[in-house]
């Protein structure tokens, strides 16, 4: 039960990376890392419920982040080359 809060510590620690991260790189590593630790916690939840369901959830939500973040990063590398 402890590794949860420990989690929800970390998710914290990112919302400050995001809100202060001095770059839009750092903000996008910032919501990865979030994405991260709630698949974590999915999982670790799935686990301790013996529920699989969540699981497959679990794996969705990773695909949905893997691609969004590279949406996002390729986005913001084609505006950054337009730019100069």
């Amino acid at each position: 039960m402890y590794i949860f809060w420990i989690m929800f510590i970390f998710l914290f620690l990112y919302i400050i990376r995001i809100v202060l991260g001095p770059s839009i790189w750092d903000r996008l590593l910032g919501l990865n890392l979030i994405s991260t630790k709630i698949i974590i916690i999915i999982v670790l939840y799935a686990s301790w419920q013996d529920t699989s369901y969540l699981l497959d959830f679990a794996i969705g939500y990773i695909l949905l982040g893997f691609i969004g973040t590279i949406f996002i990063a390729r986005f913001l590398l084609g505006r950054m080359r337009k730019q100069g």
